[in-house]
């Protein structure tokens, strides 16, 4: 089963499967080669993965950031410390965009930003840890007050996502299913969050009654 440790194996080679989400607003598809995104993080001397900075940029939208993509580009550059340009900055606005529209979408058409599922479980699993890892890092930028406790919650489960590894003795079949679990929970429990957030976001701009 999938369990916590805090040593993971390098993620460098990992595939990553092409993703297309749709803005609404702006009535368009973005497609995303993930491999390029991979590549131009490594010439940029990033060590980092592509599925960190996609949780990252969910974290900051869930915790309220603005949806303009030149403010996620920023706060993703404050949260992890580095600087991003170029056709990479370019790259990362677009995501940030349609993972905003994906968190909006009525029909639950958000995924977390993994490798493909061809890839081996140790290396999907080191990825859904640096995506948990990720938002972590994200929600905390943006998010200094105190969260609802259903959100605490999960941001708990989130710092134990962070760690998780496989154990070598596991099955195969088990550890799959421990991971499309966790992934399923990931896609919700973010959802939530950042209903929470903007739930608690209006409730704080309603005048007070005297």
């Amino acid at each position: 089963m999938l369990a916590c440790c805090c040593n993971f194996p390098p993620v460098g080679g990992t595939t990553y499967r092409e993703i297309a989400m749709f803005d609404q607003s702006a009535d368009e598809v973005g497609v995303f080669d993930i491999d390029e995104l991979a590549n131009h993080l490594l010439e940029q001397g990033q060590d980092t993965s592509p599925s960190r900075i996609h949780g990252c940029l969910c974290g900051l939208l869930a915790a309220g950031a603005p949806g303009q993509a030149e403010a996620g580009l920023a706060l993703l550059c404050q949260a992890m410390d580095f600087n991003l340009h170029g056709e990479l900055a370019g790259q990362v606005m677009q995501l940030y965009r349609v993972s905003a529209a994906a968190l909006e979408d009525e029909e639950f058409d958000f995924h977390p930003l993994l490798p493909d599922d061809e890839i081996d479980i140790q290396t999907r699993t080191v990825a859904v840890a640096d995506w948990a890892s990720g938002f972590l890092a994200g929600f905390a930028q943006v998010n200094r007050s105190q969260v609802p406790q259903d959100s605490s919650e999960i941001l708990k489960d989130y710092a134990a996502i962070a760690e998780a590894t496989v154990d070598e003795d596991d099955e195969e079949e088990e550890a799959e299913n421990a991971f499309m679990e966790i992934v399923e929970y990931l896609r919700f429990a973010s959802l939530n969050i950042y209903v929470d957030s903007r739930a608690e976001a209006g409730d704080q701009d309603q005048p007070s009654l005297h």
